[in-house]
């Protein structure tokens, strides 16, 4: 039992130091992964268990002054994010064939290092999300898809900032915020009661075009030579990628395709209802 221990504690600190990047070590809440682990776990017993509770005989918070503030704060985030990434010319200078891994200590290594780890506190926010929804009693909204979504692009941006801070996987941070400035304007004006229904199937065609771009770009890698990024990465996410287009494939299916050919169909047979009721009026009359 000792030595199962001492084996289980070896492996532990094989992967939480020996296999870490020892630049961001001691960002907040990269050291570990036990803080991250915490707040995933709580946040999922709120969303699944003690927020539903706690809302059962209370009516609906009215959060639009809220929504609207977080909406900002989300819109404001993710844009300054990208405006940095472009200022510093890191755009320009980005391979988006082949990025390499910059383990060096240099200003530019170090200025990624923290991008990244920025982008991850980004996704910990993107969190609110969800608790918003349970204080406005909207369960429907809270499907296995945003669950997944939300938990699985945290716990990614924590290994990116703990491992790998740099190189071809950054791309999916730059893609992303630029979605979710989109995404986050489309739910500030319908915070605002401005009507966006129009928008709603564009912003999941954004995403799933999101998921492909990103999938094509991991692709590459299996099919480059020396290229200076490990290859051990691709194997997750683009399974993960894949996982996660057939899951917004679903969405997209259920909810603009197969929603609009049945009431397509209610409509038609209404309208047959309709002039079939006027021919038996009709042949009431004549009678």
């Amino acid at each position: 039992m000792t030595a199962i221990i001492r084996q289980l504690i070896a492996w532990y600190k094989f992967i939480n130091e020996d296999l870490a990047d020892p630049r961001t070590k001691d960002y907040f809440m990269i050291s570990s992964p036990w803080p991250g682990l915490t707040l995933i776990g709580l946040y999922l017993y709120f969303i699944c268990s003690f927020g539903p509770r706690f809302m059962k005989k209370r009516q609906p918070f009215k959060l639009n002054r809220i929504l609207q503030i977080y909406n900002v704060i989300q819109i404001l985030l993710n844009g300054l994010l990208f405006y940095i990434t472009f200022a510093e010319g890191l755009l320009k200078e980005f391979n988006y064939i082949c990025e390499p891994i910059d383990f060096s200590y240099t200003l530019k290594a170090i200025k990624i290092t923290k991008l990244v780890w920025f982008y991850f506190l980004i996704k910990m926010l993107d969190l609110m999300d969800t608790i918003f929804f349970v204080l406005r009693k909207k369960q429907k909204q809270i499907t296995f898809l945003h669950l997944y979504h939300h938990v699985g692009i945290l716990i990614g941006a924590w290994c990116a900032t703990k491992y790998l801070p740099s190189g071809h996987t950054n791309f999916l941070g730059i893609l992303n915020t630029v979605v979710h400035v989109i995404m986050y304007t489309y739910y500030l004006l319908s915070s605002m009661k401005i009507n966006t229904n129009a928008w709603k199937k564009y912003i999941t065609q954004l995403q799933l075009i999101q998921f492909f771009i990103i999938t094509l770009h991991d692709l590459q890698l299996f099919w480059l030579k020396d290229c200076d990024f490990p290859l051990w990465p691709m194997y997750i996410m683009v399974p993960q990628n894949l996982f996660m287009m057939i899951l917004f494939g679903d969405f997209y299916y259920k909810t603009y395709i197969k929603k609009k050919s049945v009431k397509k169909a209610v409509l038609t047979k209404t309208e047959i209802n309709g002039i079939s009721s006027e021919v038996t009026t009709e042949k009431q009359k004549e009678q």
